[in-house]
């Protein structure tokens, strides 16, 4: 079993990389989609990557709790594309009420982290694909709530780079292996 963590920014390749590489490996792929159609746009591009996944590949929608979805709901995939991270800490930030309670919402996340790494280390995959955002490397937030989400999802990241065999960085399209 391996475990790949991809870390990127928007329109870096992430998800192109991982699914390329999935796809590559001519088993059986499970793709977990974490994205909510939250508006018109968001919708359109959910169907459009719907459309672009190969059909014989099993989608497991999970915006949340996605560890204990995977467990609970496996069937013998021998990989589990998992994209992505980013929109996973966003939809569960919306969960919360404002102002978010910044330890509240790192605990939320910290759970998420416990059960996808259950998952990992419990199921009988021979690959994992890890899909997130890296947000850390530009701007500061302006807003408290933003600077929660980009500290939560880093530290999110943080979590998974420690289990994951491998950690990919993609910048223009191009894989930096970093671990």
């Amino acid at each position: 079993m391996t475990a790949t963590l991809i870390l990127g920014g928007a329109r870096s390749g992430k998800s192109a990389y991982a699914e390329r590489r999935a796809l590559e490996s001519g088993k059986t792929v499970c793709f977990i989609a974490t994205a909510l159609p939250g508006d018109e746009e968001m919708a359109a591009r959910i169907a459009a990557h719907q459309a672009a996944r190969p059909a014989e590949w099993r989608t497991l929608e999970a915006p949340a709790h996605v560890g204990k979805i995977i467990q609970q709901q496996y069937r013998g995939e021998a990989v589990i594309l998992l994209d992505c991270i980013t929109l996973l800490a966003s939809n569960r930030l919306m969960e919360l009420s404002e102002p978010v309670d910044e330890k509240a919402y790192l605990a939320v996340l910290d759970g998420e982290a416990t059960a996808l790494t259950e998952a990992i280390q419990r199921l009988p995959v021979e690959a994992w694909w890890i899909v997130s955002n890296e947000v850390g490397l530009g701007l500061v937030p302006e807003y408290p709530l933003g600077r929660v989400y980009r500290d939560g999802l880093g530290r999110l990241n943080q979590r998974l780079a420690q289990i994951c065999d491998h950690v990919i960085l993609m910048v223009a399209g191009l894989p930096l292996h970093v671990k």
